[in-house]
């Protein structure tokens, strides 16, 4: 049985004006939680939520709200952006096709050392 759920971007359908305050630099709103930071600076999301059930419903101070069914078809699976080693070619990357608050794939780039 799973015992937590990593969210990487969503779309903001009720609080906008409080998630524009947050995230001042998007541009647009299909870029207020476009990617796991922004999701939890324009949800205003930190450390003091670890352990919250995210499925209490309203009331609880983070819930997800079930929305209409994606057909299997539209779900889209690969690797993980940035993800190198062992697990880089494992499809542990899910997404909606064509969904405008996905951030593109971007392959792992290994660090230099500085000298």
């Amino acid at each position: 049985m799973a015992s937590g759920v990593l969210l990487r971007a969503g779309e903001i359908h009720v609080g906008q004006e409080p998630a524009r305050h947050r995230r001042v630099s998007a541009r647009y709103d299909k870029e207020l939680a476009k990617g796991p930071a922004r999701l939890a600076t324009a949800l205003d999301v930190d450390r003091t939520l670890d352990g919250t059930d995210a499925c209490d419903g309203p009331g609880s101070p983070l819930s997800i709200l079930t929305g209409a069914p994606v057909r299997p078809d539209q779900v889209c699976t690969g690797p993980r952006t940035g993800v190198g080693g062992e697990g880089a070619g494992r499809p542990w990357r899910f997404w909606i096709d064509g969904d405008p608050t996905v951030s593109p794939y971007r392959a792992h780039t290994p660090r230099r050392r500085g000298t």
